[in-house]
């Protein structure tokens, strides 16, 4: 900035300009929203807007490191379509809280030693100020976190009403327990084990109806990560076995646990993903992950009872030639037999003398494999357990093998195998030299045949005959024979497996669970609530050694004698009890913070029904008759396609089954946005070095002197590339680095950032800046006149072109046609453009860079805020041309340029172009032998 130009647009003046308007939204609550009912109402009996909007982005965790300019790039997106549809005159829900207990906070902790409801709170405050000063347009009154107690007192509420319900098979919904204790009275349902529930002991009758809960205790397999002191989700485990953060090994255990019963749902899961806007990745990976499959489960008779294992393809029973357990599987112990047959393959006993000797060398060798390992195309492993069980369809004895390719937790852990036609199996028997039968017509030499073909080798003396028989047709009779000779049944099945409920930490909400004596669980009553976590010195989980897989969990809450026993009157006196030293997993609260943001100072109640209904109820009349409700755009990354989306349907359908919210899905419309890449820099060790600090020499990187390689990868602060959002607003100002983010490319790809390219949109601001403001004087430069036919084109192409970009978060191309207008009127108006022409430009800008938008409203001499004020209109009339320019070729080459009407004939264009001066001169004196006339297009003229 120069003397001559003392009012420049600059960043300065962009931080002082952005720093008074977040100021003015703070102080007249310009971004509240009201609600229908409660403390957020408007005062009276004022009508709310029927037009409404709620948007939301994916809960962010608060790290200690800070944000950097990835970060921002969804919730930026998100505050655009927000402001946008306000000034579409919408009541407009946005605002953001934070997914603040979990692991990360409480291993810092145990670092530093410093407690993590300090760090946590310190992170929040700090993120909440970098996202401050990015101008979002939020409802800080209903920003809510899951480490405040009146939030997770909510969550432990609801988790009281999953474990406090069934699922009624024959409704498909989920039922209050009440009403099943009276089905279970009166008769009219039987118990699991079809005992009379009436003759039950207290004892058995809760055990009886803890068995129907949606919630449950279950001896399970898990995933133990001694090193973390806790269990972890399959998802939280990597394909080489060891955890997710921090890359401990990770052992199979069995383990007594909280589970939820999500498999329950499976179907409805899986069907009402056809009601949803979503990305079709995204259903597809949720399609994948429920995996409903149809087959039947078939019983081979074995030493220890039926072992029944599920199959897709009953058909080719046939050709089953051996039985494959999963390690963990309950009937393993069993079915080991004292001693191997004399004639034993030495393949099959993993070189021990009996099948006990090598059943357990073979589990102490996979403990530490993970499923996604176990499941891995590699040499196949297992050990013969000396038992055999007996094929239903030819009663031929096939061995028993377990192998770690068979998992507990699909089907029921068991499987038929047909090496013929099957990759695995064909892998295995190669491997251990079984029978490799092929009842399908195809060649099996050299690998399984896999593909459809007629059926052979497929029939039996008890009236079962497949061959000659096509697929479809062979499995439907494969399935009636099974089941008319009491073999089997026709069965769906899943792949989802409930979801593991527990972890052993310390920063997490606690169970509002109580055992008493008897070991038997009591959840707590409303009034008990929230259990708070206790205060307490050392929230260290015990230590182990990360390679011990015989440790047991010891939560860290378990320490904490004074808060775990306590004495309390459930109805029956005082007595003493224990609490839960389990707490609940990330997950928890972000299954339902979107309806918290709804009513988040209701002390009654999770959200009232009223409020749930008019911002995520069924609008059929809007969205069609299949409407299931839900927010209405809900914007983060696709890496939580299936975990946190899944649990938050799951848990939004329970409460939709017991009358809680009329909505049957969390999220109506899902938009997953890329990410913000940068280039990394490792040195010669392979470690990477600060990216901000390597020096760029002839095409060549330098770091402290040293040659460093260059890399491109997503920002963040492993690759130590990360660019803080803090710097480029104190150098840019907040309104440039929003311009930019939205301007790098589509929304919903990824994008390299470059902090020299920042500087174009700055450049773009500074130009919108001087239609308004003189830079010299500070004055207003506008000028009242009438606008052109070009002035109006251009205009109106521009609102027609910004506004339907908006709709569609097309917010690269809204900055695109902006910047095209701007340089427009810079350049036809170089001394004061039309206030009719840079009015409606201020308020087309204002979602994207409200800031400076606001302040040139002002100076345009309005007195409210830009927020509200209507997007501007555009007429169709200016969106067509009445002419065309039309290129005049002689002999094939341009010689000029005609402007004809839109719908000028073959005919006009050559009457045109030969009354053009131009062309005339061009052929005086020539003989034109053709002409070839394309309306619209062109104009050739041969001339000799």
């Amino acid at each position: 900035m120069t003397e001559a130009t003392p009012h420049r647009y600059t960043a300065e003046l962009a931080n002082t300009i952005e720093q008074k308007w977040q100021a003015h939204w703070r102080e007249h609550g310009t971004f509240n929203a009201p609600n229908p009912v409660g403390p957020l109402a408007p005062e009276g009996k004022a009508e709310l807007p029927k037009d409404k909007l709620n948007v939301q982005d994916m809960f962010p965790y608060p790290s200690g490191a800070g944000l950097h300019v990835g970060h921002p790039l969804g919730y930026i997106a998100t505050d655009v379509y927000a402001r946008y549809n306000r000034m579409l005159g919408k009541n407009v829900l946005h605002t953001l809280g934070y997914d603040a207990f979990g692991l990360p906070a409480e291993q810092y902790a145990i670092q530093t030693g410093t407690h993590p409801r300090t760090t946590t709170e310190a992170n929040i405050k700090n993120m909440t100020r970098q996202l401050d000063q990015l101008g979002l347009g939020h409802d800080r009154r209903r920003a809510v976190a899951t480490t405040d107690p009146e939030f997770y007192k909510w969550t432990q509420w609801i988790f009281l009403q999953i474990y406090n319900a069934w699922f009624d098979e024959d409704l498909q919904k989920a039922r209050p327990i009440e009403d099943l204790v009276k089905d279970l009275l009166s008769g009219a349902r039987q118990t699991k084990d079809g005992r009379n529930f009436r003759d039950l002991t207290t004892e058995e009758k809760h055990k009886a109806i803890d068995e129907f809960r949606l919630v449950y205790l279950s001896d399970s397999m898990v995933n133990w990560c001694p090193g973390l002191g806790t269990v972890l989700a399959n998802e939280e485990v990597t394909a080489e076995g060891r955890s997710e953060r921090g890359n401990y090994p990770v052992f199979r255990k069995r383990l007594r646990q909280w589970m939820m019963r999500i498999t329950d749902y499976s179907d409805r899961l899986l069907d009402d993903l056809d009601l949803l806007d979503w990305p079709e990745k995204v259903k597809s990976m949720q399609r994948n992950w429920i995996g409903r499959s149809r087959g039947a489960d078939v019983h081979f008779a074995s030493p220890a009872g039926d072992i029944t294992v599920f199959t897709t393809r009953p058909d080719t029973l046939f050709g089953a030639s051996y039985v494959v357990l999963a390690p963990e599987h309950e009937l393993v112990d069993d079915l080991v037999a004292d001693a191997y047959p004399a004639d034993v393959d030495t393949r099959w006993t993993n070189g021990e003398n009996t099948p006990r000797e090598a059943v357990d060398a073979y589990l102490r060798a996979i403990a530490a494999k993970s499923d996604v390992e176990r499941q891995e195309n590699k040499e196949k492993t297992g050990v013969f357990l000396g038992s055999y069980a007996v094929n239903p369809v030819n009663g031929e004895q096939v061995p028993i093998f377990i192998a770690d390719y068979v998992l507990t937790g699909y089907g029921t852990g068991a499987i038929m195998a047909v090496p013929a036609h099957d990759e695995r199996d064909y892998e295995f028997a190669s491997v251990f030299g079984l029978p490799i039968t092929p009842v399908l017509d195809g060649d099996v030499s050299e690998e399984a045949f896999t593909g459809d073909a007629t059926h052979i080798n497929s029939a039996n003396d008890d009236g079962l005959d497949l061959n000659g028989l096509g697929k479809q047709e062979a499995i439907d009779k494969a399935i009636a024979w099974l089941r008319d000779e009491g073999a089997g049944h026709e069965k769906i099945q899943y792949k989802l497996r409930d979801w593991l409920f527990a972890r052993q930490r310390y920063w997490g909400e606690p169970f509002p669970i109580v055992y008493d004596e008897n070991g038997q669980a009591h959840g707590l009553p409303e009034d008990m609530l929230p259990v708070e976590l206790p205060q307490v010195e050392d929230y260290n989980p015990v230590a182990f050694d990360p390679e011990d897989a015989d440790s047991e969990p010891a939560p860290p809450l378990a320490k904490a004698t004074d808060w775990v026993e306590v004495e309390l009157d459930l109805g029956h006196g005082k007595q003493k009890y224990w609490r839960d030293t389990n707490v609940m997993p990330q997950w928890a609260g972000s299954s339902w913070y979107q309806l918290r943001y709804i009513d988040p100072t209701n002390a009654d109640a999770f959200v009232d029904i009223d409020n749930e209904r008019y911002w995520t109820g069924p609008r059929p009349d809007e969205h069609g008759a299949n409407d299931p409700g839900g927010v209405d755009l809900y914007v983060g990354g696709v890496e939580h396609a299936v975990l946190h989306l899944l649990y938050a349907r799951f848990w939004h359908k329970v409460l939709y089954d017991l009358g809680f919210v009329t909505s049957k899905e969390p999220y109506r419309r899902l938009y997953n946005q890329g990410y913000i890449q940068a280039y990394a820099f490792t040195d010669s060790r392979g470690v990477y070095v600060p990216a901000a600090e390597v020096e760029e020499k002839d095409g060549k990187f330098f770091y402290n002197g040293e040659e460093v390689n260059r890399e491109y990868g997503k920002m963040g602060k492993s690759l130590k590339n990360a660019v803080a959002p803090d710097d480029v607003v104190r150098d840019f100002g907040a309104d440039t680095l929003r311009v930019y983010e939205m301007s790098m490319g589509p929304l919903d790809t990824s994008r390299p950032w470059a902090t020299k390219d920042v500087v174009g949109a700055h450049r773009f601001l500074q130009r919108l800046w001087r239609l308004v403001v003189d830079e010299a004087s500070g004055e207003v430069s506008v000028v009242d006149a009438s606008l052109t036919e070009d002035d109006l084109k251009a205009l109106h192409r521009t609102v027609a072109g910004v506004r339907d970009d908006y709709v569609h978060l097309r917010d690269n191309t809204v900055a695109a046609k902006l910047i095209e207008y701007v340089n427009y009127l810079t350049k036809t108006y170089p001394s004061g453009a039309p206030r009719a022409a840079v009015e409606p430009l201020v308020q087309m800008v204002s979602p994207l860079a409200p800031h400076i938008a606001e302040e040139l409203w002002a100076l345009l001499g309005n007195t409210e805020t830009i927020t509200f004020e209507p997007f501007p209109e555009f007429e169709e009339q200016w969106l067509t041309d009445d002419t065309v320019e039309v290129p005049v070729q002689i002999n094939g080459k341009v010689k000029a340029r005609i402007d004809v009407a839109t719908d000028a004939s073959k005919d006009d264009l050559e009457a045109a172009a030969l009354a053009d001066d131009r062309v005339a001169g061009l052929i005086d004196g020539k003989t034109v032998v053709k002409v070839i006339a394309i309306p619209g297009r062109m104009v050739n003229l041969v001339v000799k």
